[in-house]
């Protein structure tokens, strides 16, 4: 096969991140510093409207730290959904709290209203939903339910930079949300996470608890973690931010012809995007019959040299890690989507040859197999 492999994902790491790593080894200034407060302002500016911005390790970290900066402890009760990364359960998990799983809206992947209304008790203290595949959740009908409730909303946003609803930015849509920074995100600073705030006093509470429970030097208020980002990372995500917005416009330039490409293949359901959003596409993910989708992503990479992804193949509730928080639970909307969806690439890198050849791969293998 002479053609290059498609990946699914593709980090763009350039000489201006390698020379901003240059800088911050020469300065001699090396774990959290200026760096990570520069970083940290310009992140509030670019995506948040200026809202309070904290710095951590991972995108874990800031959704474990911002739950427990939040108030959420042991008794308390989370609504999450069950089709997303593990890490979102397991931050609830992380503070003693407990996890209480959702349905789906099959169009969107995000949490289904009418299943976060039932899932609440007397014990839930707040909804975190997902801006899954970079699409945000469906804000009005959530937090709706959440003010009727009194319910906080925890957002986890950790593929959605840029997204937003309604004119309104993700990250400004609940008490906190966390943005992940890993490698294959929309951008990256290496590893790392960042946490936009509501409030002073979530903000305050993450910036002890990120830095052993102080925030002045051996003087610890709490019982506190090690999640501080470095300086070279914060260097690496500063320059990262200033090509950001070409990336995601690209990301949608490519999900737009994908879409066209794909819009006649009998089999294929494109992704929806609502009218209120603006989708930022972390993934591109189409629908596919259960017993096609695994022989579809075989296919593609064994005879078009394309790779995509499975995201997410076991729910959360199913996990062995997670199901005794959910034991005999059905979701038939997130168990129908893990045997359904396949991501392909969308990333900046690709060219429109590469889109071409993942059009006529997905048309071939299916067409073939019809």
């Amino acid at each position: 096969m002479s053609e290059d492999f498609i990946p699914p994902a593709k980090p763009i790491i350039g000489d201006e991140e390698r020379e901003a790593v240059d800088r911050v080894l020469r300065s001699g200034m090396i774990a959290q510093g200026p760096e990570v407060a520069a970083f940290e302002a310009e992140f509030a500016e670019h995506f948040v409207n200026g809202r309070a911005t904290v710095a951590v390790n991972s995108g874990t970290s800031g959704q474990h730290l911002g739950l427990l900066a939040a108030g959420v402890g042991a008794g308390d009760e989370v609504i999450v959904p069950s089709f997303t990364f593990a890490a979102t359960g397991n931050s609830v998990a992380l503070t003693g709290a407990t996890p209480v799983f959702a349905d789906i809206d099959p169009r969107t992947f995000t949490l289904d209203p009418a299943s976060v209304r039932a899932a609440i008790t007397p014990k839930t203290k707040g909804i975190m939903p997902v801006h899954l595949y970079g699409h945000p959740y469906l804000v009005d009908q959530i937090n709706a339910i959440a003010e009727e409730h009194g319910l906080a909303i925890y957002e986890d946003a950790a593929q959605a930079h840029g997204a937003s609803w309604n004119g309104r930015p993700v990250g400004t849509l609940g008490d906190f949300a966390m943005f992940s920074l890993y490698p294959t995100k929309n951008m990256t600073s290496g590893e790392g996470g960042m946490v936009s705030c509501a409030t002073e006093e979530i903000a305050r509470n993450l910036r002890l608890l990120r830095n052993q429970g102080m925030e002045t030097q051996y003087a610890n208020e709490v019982i506190g973690y090690n999640a501080r980002m470095t300086d070279i990372h914060a260097a690496i995500g500063r320059v990262q931010l200033t090509k950001v917005d070409a990336w995601t416009a690209q990301r949608q330039a490519n999900a737009a012809a994908l879409t066209a490409g794909l819009a006649d293949v009998a089999g294929v359901t494109t992704p929806f995007v609502a009218p209120e959003a603006v989708h930022v596409y972390h993934q591109y993910t189409i629908r596919v019959d259960a017993a096609e989708r695994d022989r579809l992503r075989d296919a593609l990479k064994a005879e078009h040299n394309v790779g995509s992804g499975v995201y997410y193949p076991i729910p959360n509730h199913r996990l062995p890690s997670l199901a005794p928080f959910a034991p005999g639970l059905e979701l038939p909307e997130t168990e129908r989507a893990a045997a359904e969806v396949l991501s392909l690439p969308v990333h900046p890198s690709l060219s429109g040859a590469d889109i071409e050849r993942i059009i006529a791969g997905v048309t071939a293998v299916l067409q073939a197999g019809a």
